[in-house]
């Protein structure tokens, strides 16, 4: 499943455009996309959900493992496995570590291409985790994605379904009745703490 958080974090990280020489990353308005992932060997299905003006993100896991919600207004992230009936606190900072890479990574604009039925602008780009290149539309949702991850993992991700619509609310609130563990900061091989 890693290949799949790997692409999850790509697609959470909010770059606003810095200049003309840089993409918009964070989609402008609402917006469901579900992607083609594969890497590593694995390949699979993930759906995206993302409330614009609120700045959360919610990746539904392949084959209903559960799904995880990032909060960027209020800095705050967690996951939840359904088969466990579990919630994890995930720390902002490991749930956004990709942002690192955008920020100091250098964009270079390539052609157009046509994904999912809308267009989108190619973007190559370099940074710490190596070469990769996306494919972006004018309001900031990633169409398609290749390149290398830190660790020498790579993989590939494309958008099947783009559906700009309204996100329900509920949709991105964590769920109640389900028991709370913590993953400790700093340690993202770590497991878990228990749950209390």
């Amino acid at each position: 499943m890693r290949p799949f958080l790997l692409a999850a974090a790509l697609l959470t990280a909010p770059l606003a455009a810095q200049a003309q020489d840089r993409p918009q990353l964070f989609p402008t308005r609402d917006v469901a996309v579900t992607f083609r992932v594969a890497g590593q060997g694995q390949q699979a299905e993930l759906t995206m959900l993302w409330s614009a003006a609120q700045r959360l993100v919610r990746t539904n896991l392949p084959q209903g493992a559960g799904y995880m919600v990032v909060d960027h207004n209020g800095q705050r992230a967690f996951m939840v496995m359904e088969a466990m009936r579990m919630v994890m606190d995930v720390p902002i900072e490991q749930a956004t570590a990709q942002q690192r890479y955008f920020e100091t990574a250098r964009f270079t604009r390539g052609g157009t291409e046509r994904v999912a039925g809308h267009d989108c602008t190619v973007w190559r780009y370099q940074s710490g985790s190596g070469e990769s290149e996306a494919c972006i539309t004018g309001d900031g949702v990633l169409l398609r994605g290749q390149g290398s991850a830190a660790g020498g993992g790579s993989g590939r991700i494309e958008a099947v379904r783009v559906v700009y619509a309204p996100q329900d609310a509920s949709l991105f609130r964590r769920p109640q009745g389900y028991q709370t563990m913590q993953m400790p900061q700093g340690m993202p091989g770590q497991r878990p703490t228990g749950p209390r």
